[in-house]
Formats: structure tokens, C-alpha cells, sequence
């Protein structure tokens, strides 16, 4: 009560004042908000921004703690060899000597992430005088999940204040923004730090610092391997389970599900955008598979390793589930209408698995598609409501002809 009575009474001091949004945000952050609607509501609800960011973030943590087992653990077997038979139950992965692997990784991360994500909506906040939302409690959490377990904290650092600035800030903040923030900063990771980004040497750690030796760890994915057309090592229960190199929480699609499953159950997360996601993604892969059957991709083209994988194992390998459910999904950037969501959904699926085939260089389509739909979004809702009035106005002129 001390601490709280404190807060309050700092709150009351600078009231009106500069500071102001920074003490209400610590203050919201910490408890519950003890105001009431005063006027006529239309809808009453228990959810507010802050629980619905906390409902995601509850259905991240499971991908967080598997990515630091997994970090640890594609990090030892590299060293040591693979073990066979890997399950969840098996105690070689989850040895607390593979946690604290990931641990001393990917936890820096995430505070430089939050930190320096944070302060930032601090400081535009006191600059502007609004209201710090807790948009950036989302954000801050997804971007540690899906950058390479290796990646130089001040390069970080750098495009999660690129990300904040250009991709929401510069929008009005939290709501206004027609990017994915998480994305925009994976993007301009991407685009200035490429080979932090892709190849065979960032997915496991101390891969990169062991390059050019003679024992070098490589850290090659199953989409960089399909995209050579080299034959892969893992089986169909690994990719389903998440033994497999890759960004920190993109690797368990089983976790992955499960967080899907728990959005959806909340109502946070639409599952028309992801049930129309997967769709789209499986009939990208159909359409390839039928174009190697019939012939018109040999074994020596440069795609066919990629086109010829079963459509359905598309859904198991990168970051496409990952980016599905967290991320496609985002109410902000993502469509509106009910109709709308399913053409976005689509589109997402169908053009994710168009680049990862066709783009060798970059064997990982989700990240573009999310961001090119994003842009897309708000035509296709406007089609889809004009096409909802045309035919209001035609039953309309029916009813009085």
C-alpha cells in the first residue's frame, strides 16, 4: 500500500504536467486502473489494452522457455552430435545445462528489447503529452523471438529504435501504426545487417565465431538446406516438436499451436485470419508440388528443392507459423471485416510460400508477406465494405421498385 499510495500521490504532483504520462504508466503498469466510465457505455467488458497485451504474452512464454532449451541444445548437439530419438520427455534436452545456454543468450535480448523499446515510448510520450499504451508490451516480447540467437545486442538496440520511431511512433503510436512494429524491426535488421540475418552460421550459438575454423558449428535451417536442394536430417517429428535450428521462438510448432488454440479461446487472436493463413499456404504448396509431378521443374533448377517438399510440411519449417498466429493477427495492422480477414489471411499464406520458393537467397517469405498485407489492408476492407453496400442498395431498390 506504500508503494502504491506513493505513486498515486506522485501522479497527483505532476498532474498536468510534462512528466505526467510517465508516472501514469508506471502506475497502470503496476496496478489495476481505479477509474470507471462516468458516461453511457455501449459495450461493458472486464478486457482492457493492458490485460489483452498480457493474454498474449502468456500464450508467448512457452515459445520463449523451448527457445532457450533449444538454443542451448542445437548448441551442445553441434559440439557433441545430434541425439537420436529426441522427444519432449527426453532429459538430454532438458538438461538445465541447455536452459542456461539459452538463458545467457536470449535474455539480454529481451531486456534490450523492452529497454530500449520502452524508453523510447517514454520519451515521445512526455514530448507529446499522451498516454504511454502498452502496445509495446506485445512488441517487446515478439522481437526476441524471431532474430537469431547470435545477434549483436547493439545491433538490436539500433532497429528497435528504428522500428518504435519509424514504424509506430511517427503514426500517432499505438493504434495508429500500419506496419507490424515486431516485423518493421525485422525488416530493417534484415536489409542493413544481412549476414546477421540468413545463411548457415547465425541459427546456433557460436556458430558465427566458430567460422573458418577447422571444428566451425554450422547452423544451417531446413529452409536454407531445401533452398540448395541438400538433403535434410530432420524428420517430420522434429520439425513438428521444434529440434531444429532457427529464430528463438519460431522453432515448435506444437507450442506454437497451443498459443494459437489459447488466443482463440481468449478471443484475441482471429482464427480466420489463421485457419485462412494456412490455407493459402497450402494451396501455394499443392500448386508447386503438381508443377514438379508434371515435369516442369527438374532436380537441377535451383528451386526444386523447395517446390517438391510435401505442401503440408511447409507449416512445420521456418517462421511461418510463428508469423500466422502472432503476427498476422495483429488487430492493429491486420483487416477488420470479417470477409476481409479471410482474403488478408490468404494472401499472407499463399504469397509467404510464392518467396520462400522462388527467393533462394532468402528461403523465408512470412516477414514480407505480413508487411506487404499490412500495406493492403485497409483497401481490401474498403472494398469489401463497398461491395457490402452496393448490395444493400440493389435489395434497397428492389424492395421499393
Amino acid at each position: 500500500m506504500g508503494l502504491k499510495q506513493n505513486l498515486h500521490n506522485l501522479k497527483e504532483k505532476y498532474k498536468g504536467t510534462k512528466m505526467a504520462p510517465a508516472f501514469n504508466a508506471i502506475h497502470t503498469f503496476l496496478y489495476l486502473p481505479n477509474e470507471t466510465t462516468h458516461g453511457g457505455t455501449h459495450i461493458k467488458a472486464a478486457d482492457d489494452l493492458k490485460r489483452t497485451m498480457n493474454t498474449v504474452i502468456m500464450a508467448l512464454v512457452p515459445c520463449l522457455l523451448f527457445g532457450m532449451f533449444n538454443a542451448g541444445y542445437q548448441h551442445n548437439a553441434a559440439i557433441n552430435g545430434f541425439t537420436e530419438g529426441m522427444s519432449f520427455f527426453s532429459g538430454d534436452f532438458w538438461n538445465m545445462d541447455n536452459f542456461l545456454v539459452g538463458l545467457t543468450k536470449i535474455l539480454p535480448l529481451v531486456i534490450v528489447s523492452y529497454l530500449v523499446g520502452l524508453v523510447i515510448e517514454f520519451i515521445f510520450a512526455v514530448i507529446k503529452g499522451h498516454e504511454v499504451e502498452e502496445g509495446y508490451l506485445v512488441t517487446g516480447m515478439l522481437v526476441p523471438l524471431i532474430v537469431p540467437v547470435d545477434l549483436p545486442l547493439w545491433m538490436l538496440a539500433v532497429a528497435v529504435a528504428f522500428g518504435v520511431v519509424i514504424g509506430k511512433e511517427v503514426f500517432g503510436g499505438t493504434g495508429m501504426n500500419i506496419l507490424n512494429p515486431a516485423l518493421t524491426i525485422r525488416a530493417f535488421l534484415f536489409f542493413a545487417y544481412p549476414t546477421w540475418m540468413s545463411g548457415d552460421k547465425v541459427w546456433v550459438h557460436g556458430a558465427v565465431e566458430a567460422a573458418g575454423t577447422a571444428d566451425a558449428i554450422s547452423g544451417e535451417t531446413v529452409l536454407g538446406s531445401l533452398a540448395q536442394s541438400q538433403p535434410i536430417s530432420y524428420s517430420v517429428s522434429d520439425m513438428f516438436f521444434g529440434f531444429i535450428p532457427g529464430s528463438v521462438g519460431e522453432t515448435s510448432t506444437l507450442l506454437i499451436l497451443l498459443g494459437a488454440l489459447f488466443l482463440i479461446f481468449t478471443k484475441i487472436g482471429s482464427w480466420r485470419i489463421m485457419l485462412s493463413s494456412v490455407i493459402g499456404a497450402l494451396v501455394m504448396g499443392f500448386i508447386f508440388n503438381q508443377v514438379v509431378d508434371m515435369g516442369w521443374v527438374g532436380e537441377t533448377s535451383k528451386f526444386y528443392g523447395l517446390m517438391s517438399l510435401d505442401f503440408w510440411k511447409h507449416l512445420l519449417i521456418g517462421g511461418f507459423a510463428f508469423g500466422a498466429v502472432y503476427m498476422a493477427t495483429d488487430p492493429v495492422t491486420a483487416a477488420q471485416t470479417n470477409k476481409g480477414k479471410w482474403i488478408y489471411g490468404f494472401l499472407i499464406g499463399f504469397i509467404s510460400i510464392m518467396i520462400r520458393v522462388f527467393n533462394p537467397a532468402y528461403p523465408e517469405g512470412v516477414m514480407l508477406a505480413i508487411l506487404l498485407m499490412n500495406v493492403f489492408a485497409p483497401t481490401i476492407d474498403h472494398y469489401v465494405v463497398q461491395g457490402n453496400v452496393k448490395r444493400r442498395l440493389k435489395r434497397l431498390k428492389a424492395k421499393t421498385a
